[in-house]
């Protein structure tokens, strides 16, 4: 998913990248965002990261790191040790009263992930369970993991009618079946979808109310309007001037 194909039609969810390594560490280098929330989510492994405030630290299998872009901001990561890592990062478009606002950073130990059943909630509200991040718009988003033959049934909240599904491992069916890569967009509704797992299988769920605004791209941005973006630009060029000075870039 991307902000130009799917991301039109399931915006606020406006991108997604599977991640899956296998091999020797690396550091990703310092990047901007804006206009934008980042949420990665770790399935497997540990990623390393850098903060806008050069706060470093490692995120464990299970964990969250969030990053609210606003009007702009830089980070970058990696991969300390060797190994397979796997896992998610899903962007959201914020709204207007958001997109030029402050940087935020969070960041969600496996402990501290609220869970229901097979559902982790990495973003709203599940059941009983219900993540400590404040969303910029209604919201959920849920890892899910599913024994062979098990059943899970997902019933989008009130005005819920975005939805979708990707597949990090195994094979589902929803019902066409679904395996390892493969994303499901839903028709636009607030009905209930059951999964049914034909193997062991991991993934992740999305539901919203619909982003009521344009998409304004920009290389690391998404804005609701030219103006927004303009301005943002303008706020990470002074930000790389100052990193460039401090010797990060």
């Amino acid at each position: 998913m991307s902000p130009s194909d799917l991301g039109e039609i399931l915006k606020p969810f406006v991108f997604l990248d599977l991640f899956d390594h296998a091999g020797a560490p690396f550091n990703g280098p310092l990047h901007p965002h804006s206009g934008i929330a980042t949420l990665t989510y770790v399935a497997e492994g540990a990623v390393s990261y850098i903060d806008p405030d050069n706060v470093k630290g490692t995120l464990s299998a299970g964990g969250v790191e969030w990053m609210q872009a606003g009007r702009g901001m830089w980070h970058g990561g990696g991969l300390d040790k060797a190994g397979r890592t796997r896992g998610f990062q899903l962007w959201i478009a914020l709204p207007p009263e958001l997109e030029l606002g402050p940087t935020t950073s969070i960041y969600q130990a496996p402990d501290n992930v609220p869970q229901d059943g097979p559902a982790r909630v990495l973003l709203g509200r599940y059941g009983s369970a219900a993540s400590a991040i404040a969303s910029p718009s209604p919201i959920n988003y849920l890892a899910v993991r599913l024994k062979a033959g098990e059943r899970w049934r997902y019933q989008p909240p009130a005005g819920h009618t975005v939805l979708w599904a990707a597949i990090a491992s195994g094979a589902l069916s929803a019902p066409g079946e679904l395996r390892h890569g493969d994303l499901a967009a839903f028709e636009p509704s607030s009905k209930a979808v059951e999964f049914e797992a034909l193997t062991d299988a991991e993934l992740v769920l999305g539901s919203a109310a619909p982003h009521q605004h344009d998409l304004v791209l920009g290389h690391y941005s998404v804005h609701t309007s030219p103006d927004a973006l303009g301005d943002a630009e303008a706020h990470i060029s002074a930000i790389r001037t100052r990193l460039v000075q401090e010797g990060r870039l």
